[in-house]
């Protein structure tokens, strides 16, 4: 990451210095040759404003500037110094040809019309170099018209120089930016690293408890490092209940199996003493508690119910229907209320509600529907102890019985209210426990309502 980081940066960088350099080169020469333009003009102007004055061309003193006078005949009048060669300009000789004209009392006259200007080269005194020629016309007293070639250099070593300058300087600029790019990213990524690390040592390790190290700064390195450790907390919370639920599973399961293995060791031996009654239970137990445990791994799985339509009401009425002889009578007020689900596993929430209050009523259950907003609501209620205020999360918890309210003989294995609340908040609802209005514990079950249709019968 810290190569693709510089290389990217570099390249980056690298385009933008080359834009910038082609732009401000671009500019430089545009300058030059502006100034040289103007240079040329003013040079050109003046000179001719001395032919249109009068003065003879072999009395001009037009100096070392490149200077060149020609006639509409093409015939160079006038040359400045030491001028050896040129191109470009109004004519490619440097010799000045005599012609004699006559005197005029009448002054000549500059052109008004926009000089013309070109590129060209001019060798002076041996050195040749880039020039741009400036031509204006002028009518000399004699009425003679000829034009004026001026030249100023255009400083193209200028603009060479700067590009060298700049040719030279990229390189080094360039593997500055990358030195850096490299540095800033590896000292970015240091934390990253270490959090890689600590995962790897924990990952060979298997122990849960420890936690990546959480950098100082704000940035996202530190949200990832604290989003690590919340994942490690759960993974650790999660294998930890695992571990608790295998370890209380297999207690739950050694006693029926160690009652059962008893029963029938004794019965083998003692045809006549073998509590046919009691094995059966045995067995019923252990068909029950492996149910829950197969439902409790499902929803561990992630098992998603259906989003059939389930009528509370007649659901109620068909769980208690199964209900004959039970110790406690149930009593209903249901009311018509639709939900989505799974008409198989919101049957098991309302048969562990029932079963958990007749085994704690004690004369009386009773079991409500109602709608109420949004959402469907499911009470059972019973006229026994209650559930103590300190205990009623805790009531939810696999395999967790409360001392004065459950056993072994006359309960479950403690999962009938954890298996009702998994599946109730896989339906997106809520499961809780209060004070019944009467004394005793009430369940209460909030379920989203499915969306209306025809009306549900309750008779």
């Amino acid at each position: 990451m810290r190569a693709r980081a510089a290389v990217g940066a570099t390249l980056v960088v690298a385009v933008a210095l080359v834009a910038a350099g082609v732009a401000v080169l671009g500019v430089l020469r545009a300058n030059l040759s502006e100034q040289a333009r103007l240079q040329s003009e003013v040079r050109a102007r003046s000179v001719a404003s001395k032919v249109a004055a009068g003065v003879r061309f072999g009395g001009l003193g037009l100096g070392e500037d490149p200077v060149q006078i020609v006639d509409r005949q093409g015939r160079v009048r006038a040359v400045s110094d030491d001028l050896e060669a040129v191109t470009g300009a109004g004519s490619r000789s440097v010799v000045p040809v005599r012609v004699k004209v006559e005197d005029e009392d009448d002054p000549g006259s500059v052109s008004t019309e926009e000089p013309r200007f070109t590129e060209g080269t001019a060798r002076v005194d041996g050195d040749e170099a880039d020039y741009q020629w400036a031509a204006v016309r002028v009518v000399t007293p004699a009425e003679e018209s000829v034009t004026v070639y001026a030249g100023a250099p255009l400083a193209t070593g200028t603009v060479g120089s700067v590009r060298d300058a700049m040719l030279l300087g990229l390189p080094v600029l360039l593997a500055v930016v990358a030195a850096v790019t490299w540095l800033v990213t590896r000292r970015a990524l240091r934390p990253v690293e270490g959090i890689r690390r600590e995962m790897a040592a924990i990952t060979a390790s298997t122990d849960l408890t420890r936690r990546v190290p959480v950098p100082a700064s704000r940035d996202e390195v530190a949200r990832l490092a604290r989003t690590t450790n919340e994942t490690l907390a759960a993974l650790e919370a999660a294998v930890e209940r695992q571990r608790a639920f295998v370890a209380d599973a297999s207690h739950e399961l050694r006693s029926p199996i160690a009652s059962l293995r008893t029963q029938l060791e004794v019965g083998a031996a003692h045809p006549e003493l073998l509590d046919v009654d009691g094995a059966v239970a045995d067995v019923v137990r252990l068909q029950r508690l492996a149910g829950d445990l197969l439902l409790l791994a499902r929803l561990d799985a992630g098992e998603r119910p259906s989003g059939a339509r389930v009528a509370l009401a007649e659901l109620v009425r068909e769980e208690l229907a199964q209900r004959v002889g039970d110790r406690v009578a149930v009593r209903c007020e249901l009311g018509p209320v639709e939900v989505a689900g799974s008409r198989g596993q919101l049957a098991r929430v309302l048969g562990n509600l029932v079963d958990n209050a007749q085994r704690h009523a004690r004369e009386e259950v009773r079991v409500t529907v109602r709608e109420e907003g949004d959402w469907g609501v499911v009470e059972v209620a019973d006229d026994g102890s209650g559930v103590p205020e300190g205990e009623r999360e805790r009531v939810f918890e696999r395999f967790v019985r409360l001392d004065d309210a459950r056993s072994r003989d006359d309960g479950g294995a403690g999962l009938g209210l954890a298996i009702a609340r998994d599946v109730v908040l896989r339906h997106g609802g809520r499961l809780g426990v209060r004070d019944a209005p009467g004394g005793g514990a009430l369940f209460e079950v909030r379920l989203p309502r499915a969306a209306r249709s025809a009306p549900v019968r309750v008779g």
